[in-house]
C-alpha cells in the first residue's frame, strides 16, 4: 500500500483499483504515511498558514427536500429565521475587527434572497472591506443570477454536489432535484470567473468505495478551487436519523488522497469534522487541510441553522470562536493568517 501513497504523492493520480485499495484499507502504518505525504505537499504550497472564512448563516428557510438535511422542506418543526442586511453587515463588521477576510454568505435555498437584495449587499460589502473576499454558498440557482452576483463582486461560490452518481444522489434527494442541473451549475460558476468550491459527504446513506471514486472522478473533470468534504451525521427530523454517521477514519483517508490529487486545492477542516471528533479538525489540519470556518452568526440564530445534530459551537460569540480555533490551530502546529487566503 505504501507504494500506492507515493504513486499519489508522485504523480497526483491513481487508478480505480488502487483509489479502492487505498480508501478501503484501515492500516494505521498507512493513514499515517498519507497523512505525513499530504502535509507535506500542502507545506510546499502555502506553508503553515491557515486560512479563516467567516461563516454567516443568512437563512434557515430552504425549498429543497433533501432527505439527509436538518433544514429540509419537509422538516415542520424547524425554528425558520432570516438575518436583516443589517445585521449581515454587522456579522461582517464583527468579523473585520476579528482579522477575517473572507466572509461566507450561506443559507437554504430561500426565494426571499433575490438579486435585488444580494447585489447591492455583496457591492457594500466590497466597499467597506476592498482587502476582503465575498463568497455565496446559496444553492442551484440561474445563470443569470450567478452572473449578476459576479458583477456585483461576489469572489467565490461553494456548491457541494454531495454526490457524483445518479444511482446515490437520487437516493439522497427527492425526485425534483436534478444532478445534471447541480452539474451543469457548477460549470457555469467556473465560466463566470468565480473560485469554486463542490464537495461530498463522506459515509452517507447507500453510499459505496465505487460512489467515492465517481466523486473524486467528477472533481478532476471539474477541476476547482476548493474542495468541502466532512462525514455525514444524521439528523433526528429527517428520514436519514437512524442511519450511521460517517467515521473520522474514512473523512481523514479521503482528505488526505484530495490533497495528494489537488495539491493547491483549499481544503476546509469542517465543523462536522470537528463535532464527531474532539480534536477533528486538528486531525484535518494535519492531513492536508488548509481552511478553516469559524461562525459569524449571531447567537440567537445559530442553534436555528441546524443541518445536523450536535453541532459544536451555536452557543458561542465570534470572538470566543476564533479564538478557540486560534488556540487549537496552534496546537497542531500552524498559523492562522489574516489574509483573503486565495487558491494559488
Amino acid at each position: 500500500m505504501t507504494d500506492i501513497i507515493e504513486k499519489l504523492y508522485r504523480t497526483g493520480n491513481l487508478t480505480d483499483s488502487e483509489l479502492r485499495a487505498l480508501i478501503n484499507t484501515d492500516d494505521k502504518d498507512v493513514a499515517e504515511l498519507l497523512r505525513k505525504r499530504a502535509d507535506e505537499t500542502r507545506l510546499k504550497s502555502y506553508g503553515k498558514k491557515v486560512f479563516l472564512r467567516g461563516l454567516i448563516e443568512i437563512s434557515s428557510y430552504c425549498k429543497n427536500n433533501c432527505l439527509y438535511c436538518g433544514i429540509r422542506r419537509g422538516n415542520t418543526e424547524a425554528d425558520r429565521y432570516r438575518l436583516s442586511r443589517e445585521e449581515i453587515l454587522s456579522c461582517c463588521e464583527n468579523g473585520y475587527e476579528l482579522g477575517f477576510r473572507t466572509f461566507v454568505m450561506q443559507g437554504g435555498e430561500d426565494s426571499f434572497f433575490t438579486d435585488e437584495f444580494l447585489c447591492p449587499l455583496i457591492e457594500e460589502i466590497k466597499e467597506k472591506y476592498p482587502d476582503c473576499a465575498v463568497t455565496l454558498s446559496l444553492g442551484e440557482r440561474s445563470y443569470g443570477s450567478y452572473k449578476h452576483l459576479r458583477e456585483a463582486g461576489a469572489d467565490r461560490y461553494l456548491l457541494r454536489h454531495e454526490a457524483a452518481s445518479q444511482e446515490l444522489y437520487s437516493k439522497l434527494h427527492p425526485e425534483e432535484m436534478c444532478l445534471d442541473n447541480r452539474k451543469k451549475c457548477l460549470f457555469q460558476l467556473k465560466e463566470l470567473g468565480y473560485q469554486v468550491g463542490a464537495g461530498f459527504m463522506v459515509g452517507a446513506p447507500f453510499q459505496t468505495v465505487e460512489h467515492l471514486i465517481a466523486d473524486l472522478r467528477f472533481l478532476q473533470e471539474l477541476q476547482p478551487q476548493m474542495i468541502g468534504i466532512g462525514p455525514f451525521i444524521p439528523h433526528h427530523n429527517t428520514p436519514f436519523s437512524e442511519e450511521q454517521g460517517g467515521t473520522l477514519e474514512l473523512t481523514l483517508r479521503l482528505l488526505g488522497i484530495l490533497r495528494l490529487m489537488f495539491p493547491r486545492v483549499l481544503l476546509p477542516a469542517t465543523t462536522a469534522l470537528g463535532t464527531i471528533a474532539p480534536n477533528g479538525r486538528e486531525l484535518g489540519l494535519q492531513t492536508g487541510c488548509n481552511v478553516v470556518m469559524p461562525n459569524l452568526s449571531p447567537v440567537k440564530v445559530r442553534k436555528k441553522y441546524d443541518l445536523y445534530d450536535n453541532k459544536i459551537c451555536t452557543g458561542e460569540e465570534a470572538a470566543e470562536c476564533r479564538g478557540c480555533l486560534q488556540r487549537r490551530i496552534e496546537s497542531a502546529g500552524y498559523e492562522i493568517v489574516s489574509e483573503r487566503g486565495d487558491c494559488i
